[in-house]
């Protein structure tokens, strides 16, 4: 991709078109042919962040890969509509809304390919979209995608994620007063809401999505236990249901903080190479 790219700010992805955290911004280049899209949802707790702040990250990757970059808002616990009125599942709503926006909307289908969508979560973000595309219909069943999103996803990275919440307050007490108890509720403990817990959707077994699934080990905000016990969970599940490969670099690759790891060259190759890799796998 060349050095010179476009910008498309707060595209609303709802029919709020004045609500900036129901938004996202394009990177692209204008002289592109369609090409596979990566999807960057941020991190910050499900209370704070914006899309604004990984506009690098967004350059670094649409250089490195050739291909154009989304980042969308969600609406945030603690925001401006009023302290505590969003919780899960609005997050994740938000961002299910912006993938089934992406299917139908038109204006770059000369350089956005939407049936090839690569998804990358950090964080709280790495809950959110396992919650999605996971079976988490029991608990919240207005996270369940259209098909037609479950098609376009080819690989979903999970980054330095959130899945187990209990396990999370076991070994960081304070998370809950911080921001577990407003994004969840104030519980004695969260079973329901882990990721480790889900299943495939009925049918996902078909489906091609690969997982990559990634921790720094200079991570201090949130643990390896964490990855391994996610990594561990979707191993079983497809090598139940249908094996498929599923790829993790735990802690040879990276060594920055929860934060810092978004703009390590470390990061940077190993989205890029699973990316590239799977794309031309197919």
């Amino acid at each position: 991709m060349s050095e010179s790219l476009d910008v498309l700010r707060d595209v609303p992805y709802s029919d709020e078109k004045d609500n900036v955290l129901r938004s996202f911004d394009l990177y692209y280049a204008p002289d592109s042919s369609p090409q596979p899209l990566i999807c960057f949802v941020h991190g910050g707790a499900w209370r704070s962040e914006d899309k604004a702040d990984h506009a690098s990250l967004a350059r670094s990757l649409a250089s490195s890969t050739g291909f154009p970059i989304a980042i969308p808002n969600y609406r945030l616990t603690n925001s401006s509509d009023g302290a505590n009125s969003v919780r899960h599942p609005i997050h994740s709503q938000d961002v299910l809304d912006f993938l089934s926006f992406l299917q139908s909307w038109d204006r770059l289908g000369h350089v956005v390919d939407r049936s090839k969508i690569y998804l990358i979560g950090h964080s709280c973000s790495a809950h959110m979209l396992s919650s999605i595309f996971l079976d988490s219909s029991a608990v919240t069943p207005v996270l369940v995608p259209p098909p037609q999103v479950i098609k376009a996803v080819r690989g979903i990275i999970l980054s330095e994620g959130i899945y187990d919440i209990d396990l999370l307050l076991s070994r960081f007490p304070t998370y809950r007063e911080w921001f577990i108890a407003p994004a969840f509720g104030d519980k004695s403990s969260y079973p329901e809401f882990s990721a480790t817990r889900l299943g495939l959707r009925k049918g996902q077994e078909k489906n091609d999505i690969r997982w990559l699934v990634i921790h720094s080990k200079g991570d201090t905000l949130v643990d390896l236990p964490q990855t391994d016990a996610m990594y561990t969970h979707l191993l079983r599940l497809y090598s139940e249901h249908a094996p498929q490969p599923v790829m993790v670099s735990k802690v040879d690759d990276l060594v920055e903080e929860h934060d810092q790891v978004l703009r390590s060259e470390g990061y940077l190759k190993l989205i890029s190479d699973f990316i590239l890799q799977d794309v031309h796998r197919a």
